[in-house]
Formats: C-alpha cells, structure tokens, sequence
C-alpha cells in the first residue's frame, strides 16, 4: 500500500487519562515515534485534538480564497516596511517551487494582514492556528520523553512562541514541463504539522526512496525539523521531503511551523555528546542567523543546488 511506510499514532492515550490500558496504548505510540524520528523524522498523527469539520472548512475556505483574480488576493500582500512578510504572496518567478500562499503569525501577533473574503476566513485560521499550537506543545513534550530529556525540558527551553506561524498553500497544476511543488528539503524548525486535500503530492525520503505520503482523512502529518536534529546530535532525524504537483488539479494545504524565538542558541545538547562521550555533529548557532540564510535562498535561490544553505552549514567535519 502506498504510504504505509509512514506510521499513524493514535494520541488520544496522550489526551485523557485512562489508567493501565491508557500507559500501554502510550507506549507503543511512543515506540512507533520513536523509530520513525530515528529513521526519518516523518509520522501522522490521528484523534490529535483538532476537529475534522475545522480543517475541512480551513481547506475549502483557501480554495475559494486562492481561487479568487490575482488583483484581488494582492490587496493583501505584506506591506514595505512589515518586519515580517504576513499576508498573501507567491513564489518568485525563478523559483523551481510553484506555490502561492497565505502567511500568518499568532492572531494576537500584530502582524497578520487577513483577507476580507471569504467574511468568516479570518476566524477560522485563527481557531485552526490555536488548535495546532496546542498540538505543538503536546507532540513538543511526547518528543521530549521520547528523547529522554528531563521532564519539560524542551517545554522550558521553547516556551516563547511568538516566532510560529502558519501557511495556508495552493500548489499550481503541473504542466508537461515540470512538476516541481516544492523542492527536496528539510525544514529548519523544531516540529511541522500539516494537512492536505485529497490530491496529495507531499512525500518523505526513506531508506533512499520517495514514498506518498497518501491522503487520509483527519490525520495531521508531523515531521521532525533541523533544530531537533541538531539538539539531539542526529540521534533524531529531519525529515527530507517534497512535493510533486499533480496534472489538471491543484493542491491545497496548511502547515505549521512550531519555532524556536529567533535569539535561541542551537546546538547538540551535553546528554547527546558529552554525557555519553560523543563528540558534537555541529556547531552552535542563533537560530534567526540560520533562518535569514534560510530565507535568502528563497529570495535568491541559488543557481547550483549545492549552493542551497541547509544545516549541514553548520556540521563539523569528523
């Protein structure tokens, strides 16, 4: 079965309290995230708290969002001077990715630049932006076990999250040309969660090998970012992953990028290195300096791939 190498975690055990039955059910959810964060970083999750009726109405309030004349979507393009780019906008024309997108930060942000249509838009993308945030914070602290931290340790490490955000994208049909949604990647964030409508395209490297990652209803795809990479000495792996557009039909989605507050310092923690006598993959870094070399590769795509910056910027050669 396409897909299948991707496992689904049930996390109700992790949402109510159910005695015994309740630890093992934890247990073999965690096991199965366990193995999938050292193999590849990619999982989904299902009963993960956020309802169904919410992300269907979020997708189809999108479609009609992007359907709209490109003169209308660009009343809400980010402004000049905003410190950050909120609001609608696309690629740049020499992007191999061939999306556009609707950015927003936290509601209570000051930042977000909403669209006026369709009228009860703005209200749901700010319901589905607090139900992602608080499955952030539970898949966060999952995580953080699963890795044998200290009990809130990544809570406590990560509990500013005025640098999250979410996507709602719109992937253009794919011509004979090319295909290209967006390309081989991994995201350079904690934890990223997203949902997708029945088309697909989104897919995850394993073992060598691009697997589906096929459509299923009411579970949310979680994959691991380059900041769990690098704190957990690539004991954790980000996951490397794509999107192939599909002929004759777009693709819509959301993602959300649970983030570090941009003057964090990354970098392996001692319980990964020097607790258990392992020298540091990497170096250590302000995570918004890696972001801005992050950005500019979308602002100024390079025009050789391995001129892409990534994390392995900053790995110390062995």
């Amino acid at each position: 079965m396409a897909g299948s190498g991707i496992p689904t975690v049930d996390l109700s055990p992790f949402l109510s309290s159910n005695g015994d039955q309740g630890d093992k059910k934890k247990k073999l959810a965690m096991d199965a995230i366990y193995q999938s964060c050292l193999e590849h970083g990619f999982f989904r999750i299902v009963n993960h708290g956020v309802p169904l009726d919410l992300m269907n109405r979020a997708l189809q309030l999108s479609k009609t969002f992007f359907e709209y004349p490109d003169e209308e979507k660009l009343k809400f393009s980010p402004v000049s001077a905003a410190p950050l780019p909120a609001g609608y906008n696309r690629q740049p024309q020499n992007s191999p990715d061939k999306n556009e997108y609707l950015l927003l930060f936290p509601p209570n942000s000051g930042f977000n630049i909403y669209p006026q249509n369709p009228p009860e838009f703005r209200e749901v993308l700010e319901e589905m932006f607090s139900h992602l945030t608080r499955t952030g914070v539970l898949v966060e602290s999952i995580l953080n076990d699963c890795l044998g931290l200290p009990p809130n340790f990544l809570k406590e490490y990560n509990q500013d999250r005025s640098w999250d955000f979410m996507a709602a994208l719109r992937y253009f049909p794919a011509t004979e040309e090319e295909s290209n949604g967006i390309s081989e990647h991994e995201d350079g964030n904690l934890i990223t969660f997203v949902f997708q409508d029945e088309v697909g395209g989104l897919e995850v490297l394993k073992n060598g090998e691009w697997i589906p990652v096929t459509p299923v209803e009411d579970t949310i795809v979680v994959n691991l970012g380059d900041v769990i990479q690098v704190l957990s000495n690539k004991k954790f792996k980000s996951a490397t992953h794509r999107v192939v557009r599909r002929e004759e039909r777009s693709r819509f989605s959301y993602a959300y990028f649970y983030n570090l507050q941009g003057d964090k310092w990354v970098e392996p923690l001692s319980q990964f290195t020097k607790e258990i006598g392992e020298p540091p993959k990497y170096r250590g870094f302000q995570y918004k300096e890696y972001q801005q070399l992050r950005m500019r590769n979308k602002t100024h795509p390079p025009s050789r791939p391995e001129d892409v910056i990534n994390i392995t910027h900053y790995a110390i050669s062995t």
